[in-house]
């Protein structure tokens, strides 16, 4: 069943770390955010493979977009 990874804050997407298909970890970085001059890096909760990656380097996100869908 696909997940959805959802931003928590308004941030700018620095670096997207998956591709679509890539299996991920727990503790594995999906994305590395930009907010307030602070890097935060968005983790995988749970174990799973990447189904879409919905943003790209420089997207402006907003709280409640979903960076990224995976299957656990």
């Amino acid at each position: 069943m696909p997940e959805d990874v959802v931003a928590e804050i308004v941030a700018t997407v620095l670096e997207v770390a998956v591709d679509e298909g890539q299996p991920v970890a727990v503790g594995d970085t999906l994305v590395l955010l930009e907010s307030m001059k602070m890097e935060i890096p968005v983790l995988a909760e749970d174990p799973g493979t990447i189904g879409l990656v919905k943003v790209k380097v420089g997207d402006v996100i907003q709280a409640g977009d979903v960076i990224a869908t995976y299957r656990v």
